[in-house]
């Protein structure tokens, strides 16, 4: 009797170290990929508007089509802080030190959604802001794993994610 149960014991051990852990590193690994797509594609569409001053609804479909393509699904947030340099001064010079006060205002994904809809694309001006944050909202292969065996992470949590913005550096033109 006493060697059957460590035969058994042995045989579902075996098959742990053989199937498991492998799975595992495998989703690891998968979910790092993810990460640095999303980090990536998030980078490098942030960049193209600081450069070029625009957020037109083509690069912004292909900055979502390029998320959807790590097959995870993922909340972004889009934020614009638009300056509007010292509205109660009159000057004719457009400068980011002159006396006075320089406000934001700020756009949130809803709205500038419905204004890439609308027109198609978005003018920034030079010393705007623009900001994008993303997470996945999914359950990635990883995360289920762990939570099976280790029961670590929460519902609320994400795997990936990433978070990039800046200064826009030119006005935009057509």
């Amino acid at each position: 009797m006493g060697d059957t149960l460590i035969t058994v014991i042995a045989i579902a051990l075996a098959a742990v170290l053989m199937f498991v852990f492998p799975l595992m590193s495998l989703a690891e690994r998968t979910d790092d990929v993810s990460q640095l797509v999303a980090q990536t594609a998030t980078a490098e569409f942030v960049d193209n508007v600081r450069t070029t001053g625009k957020l037109t609804l083509e690069d912004y479909n292909k900055y979502l089509q390029t998320l959807t393509s790590t097959g995870n699904s993922f909340d972004v947030e889009l934020q614009i802080m638009q300056l509007d340099e010292n509205p109660g001064v009159k000057v004719t010079q457009a400068e980011m030190t002159k006396i006075g006060e320089n406000l934001y205002y700020t756009e949130y994904t809803s709205q500038i959604e419905a204004k890439l809809n609308k027109s198609g694309r978005i003018k920034l001006k030079e010393g705007d802001m623009f900001y994008v944050t993303i997470k996945n909202t999914n359950k990635t292969i990883a995360e289920n794993l762990r939570n099976f065996f280790y029961q670590l992470t929460g519902s609320d949590s994400y795997q990936i994610a990433a978070k990039q913005g800046g200064v826009v550096m030119v006005n935009g033109s057509k």
